[in-house]
């Protein structure tokens, strides 16, 4: 079985093609399973709006077309299932609405997504003083530990993004081993997963997310994976799956873990897509 858990509608204001383009495009390349995780609507402007995420009023046309793509994609051998990206942020009080959302839908998984590049982060950083990027870096994952251990979600998304969008410098994760450590062991403890993001090669440094060396830790701590093409056009469903779940196995990992009713799925890792 092959699966791909996390991809986007138009909906969200930054993705083109319809939910049934993706399934069609996963029927082709082999994948027997995709969620759809559009962003979740946010109450502060900050988090971005319009061309960044859908608002609270059109929740309910998300999960219908989401349903809808799932009938339509079953002749093609495609199960949908549907799923959310919601945030991570240091400020709790932010993050009510969106609690209110998590416990009013019946998702089938939900991403927690700390966007470094975010105005609200960038504000909170500057308002707290975290100027360097030494510091930059140790916030952001002290605050992805945080929300793993926040119970909200059930895999952290693409848990090295702020190395790309110009937020830093430079990333370079052995010198920040031991709090990236820190995260990986709260995703251990917490028992949920970690998502392998294909996007990364896209874009930034071109490399996955996250980096080969945080896998190499994430291995050697028993870390479960989830993995995810983060498609915002159907092109991407599946893209370097075939390059990156071989590598996954090199690296020791056994097992790939997707959500249905936010209840986790183990299937053997894919040879590739």
């Amino acid at each position: 079985m092959r699966v791909d858990s996390h991809m986007h509608t138009p909906l969200c204001g930054h993705a083109v093609g319809e939910p049934i383009e993706y399934a069609m495009m996963a029927a082709e390349r082999g994948i027997d399973l995709i969620t759809i995780t559009c962003h979740i609507p946010m109450r502060w402007e900050a988090f971005g709006q319009a061309g960044i995420r859908m608002q609270r009023e059109q929740l309910d046309d998300y999960i219908t077309l989401v349903q809808n793509t799932a009938k339509q994609a079953k002749p093609l051998g495609v199960e949908v299932l549907c799923g959310i990206e919601a945030e991570v942020y240091p400020d709790e009080a932010e993050l009510e609405p969106m609690d209110e959302i998590l416990s009013s839908y019946n998702f089938d998984f939900v991403l927690g997504s700390l966007h470094a590049q975010c105005r609200s982060y960038i504000e909170w950083l500057s308002n707290h003083k975290v100027k360097s990027d030494a510091m930059k870096i140790d916030s952001y994952f002290r605050h992805l530990k945080d929300g793993v251990q926040s119970g909200r979600y059930d895999s952290m998304s693409h848990p090295d993004v702020i190395r790309t969008y110009g937020v830093i410098r430079k990333f370079e994760p052995i010198k920040h081993e031991e709090v990236i450590r820190e995260f990986l062991q709260a995703v251990v403890e917490e028992d949920m997963c970690m998502e392998v993001n294909t996007s990364g090669l896209t874009k930034g440094d071109y490399e996955v997310h996250p980096d080969p060396l945080i896998l190499d830790w994430a291995a050697e701590m028993g870390v479960k994976l989830t993995i995810g093409s983060d498609s915002h056009r159907p092109h991407s469903v599946g893209q370097f799956f075939d390059v990156i779940q071989p590598m996954l196995r090199e690296k020791g990992f056994k097992d790939l873990y997707y959500f249905r009713g936010r209840q986790r799925q183990r299937i053997e890792m894919p040879n590739g897509c």
